[in-house]
């Protein structure tokens, strides 16, 4: 085929926009992966324990194994319903409801993902030239589904503070959701618990950000994935429960994190039935369905609390093995991870390096990569400054890996420093 002959891959085109928003090209026009992808490739060519992707290091249970087999052979091999399968939306309908707000098998919707979920919520609530407004730093999936939709993502820093451990730039809401691509038509993102912070929202704060929402006319998409995962005793209070007359909420999760099974891409949604119903015009259009066999047993996942609780109690000790040596390195600050998969640790007083640079002389001294923070935000802004020395390290890995992990960073103590702003 000619060059002339070639079908055009235009930058216009929507491939182009989505992957510039998501942030996979760069200045010069090439286009890369993602950047859990590239600490990835770093880890494997130093030799270091990657502590970068937020992929879980163990097995889902055996019983869900065996739950998702007998499935198979029962016949569940074929398309599931287009709404989901039963069982798994009276399982969702159930946990969802309260006493004072119930959720009704109407108001679920059964997805490939969490990142479905939201891709196919923005497509279907928010208008071209509208926007979507997120806390940052962010799940680059927002960015993208917002490029998808036609609108612009407006990013508000969830920022480190001494009494709260991570707060909103209150003004910053107040401001997107005042301008005039909100005046268009928007969706804030509350992603509670908060991936990478582990912050969890407090009912005060949870209830402000759905009053602002409503003062601007815009739809409130809630990321739940880390609900089941919070840790201390912290509750994780879900927005839709707090506000039980609200119709502008979509609540979001899924089972890959609670559950070790991130790769059956079980996710679901609810919203008052006349939302899902639009919601599910533009998911079926997307996937139509997806793991037929993996929705029942994640049904009789969620109708047994122990599972999610052993998965919990498990990431809460690997949590402690990691940020006990990271709290004993005079002056780095380490950030209290109330739940979720990652700790995140501030370096910019022990050096000048930025967080990618730091990143790869501690995966060759030290033998760990991370994630930088600032890669999970936008370029140069407000909140790319602010985590300009932080990374984010997981502990959903083995326990071993975490292990490893601790036992390369026990020692390094004051020594750090001055290894770190040595030529």
């Amino acid at each position: 085929m000619t060059p002339a002959a070639r079908p055009s891959l235009e930058r216009a085109n929507l491939w182009h926009r989505a992957s510039a928003a998501a942030g996979l090209i760069d200045a010069q026009g090439r286009v890369g992966g993602t950047v859990y992808a590239a600490m990835t490739e770093l880890a494997a060519r130093t030799g270091a324990v990657n502590l970068g992707q937020g992929a879980p290091g163990t097995d889902p249970d055996p019983r869900l194994v065996e739950a998702a087999a007998r499935a198979m052979r029962a016949g569940a091999n074929q398309y599931s319903p287009a709404q989901g399968h039963p069982d798994l939306i009276a399982a969702v309908a159930q946990y969802r409801s309260s006493p004072a707000v119930p959720v009704a098998p109407e108001e679920v919707l059964i997805t490939v993902g969490a990142t479905e979920a939201i891709t196919a919520s923005v497509l279907a609530l928010v208008p071209a030239g509208g926007a979507v407004i997120a806390f940052e730093p962010f799940y680059d999936s927002y960015a993208a589904a917002a490029a998808l939709a036609g609108a612009e993502l407006l990013t508000v820093p969830l920022l480190p503070t001494a009494e709260r451990g991570f707060a909103p730039d209150w003004a910053a809401l107040d401001a997107a959701l005042s301008s005039p691509r909100a005046a268009v038509g928007a969706a804030l993102i509350v992603n509670d618990p908060h991936n990478p912070t582990g912050t969890v929202f407090s009912t005060a704060e949870l209830l402000r950000l759905h009053a602002a929402a409503q003062a601007a006319d815009a739809w409130l998409i809630t990321d739940e994935v880390y609900e089941f995962l919070t840790f201390d005793g912290r509750p994780h209070e879900r927005l839709a429960q707090l506000v039980p007359d609200s119709q502008r909420i979509v609540s979001i999760s899924s089972a890959g994190k609670t559950f070790n099974v991130t790769g059956w891409k079980i996710g679901w949604l609810t919203a008052p039935a006349p939302v899902r119903l639009a919601i599910q015009a533009v998911k079926q259009y997307l996937t139509f369905v997806g793991g037929a066999p993996f929705q029942p047993a994640i049904a009789q996942a969620l109708a047994d609390p122990s599972l999610a609780a052993a998965n919990r109690d498990s990431l809460a000790r690997r949590r402690e093995a990691l940020t006990a040596p990271l709290r004993e390195i005079p002056g780095l600050t380490v950030a209290e991870a109330q739940a979720g998969y990652f700790v995140l640790a501030d370096f910019s007083a022990l050096t000048d390096l930025d967080a990618v640079a730091l990143n790869e002389r501690l995966a060759v001294d030290c033998g760990i990569v991370g994630i930088p923070v600032a890669a999970l935000c936008r370029p140069g802004s407000p909140a790319a400054q602010a985590y300009r020395g932080t990374l984010r390290y997981s502990f959903c890995k083995a326990p071993e890996d975490v292990a490893e992990a601790a036992r390369r960073l026990s020692g390094l103590g004051a020594g750090l420093a001055a290894g770190l702003n040595s030529a």
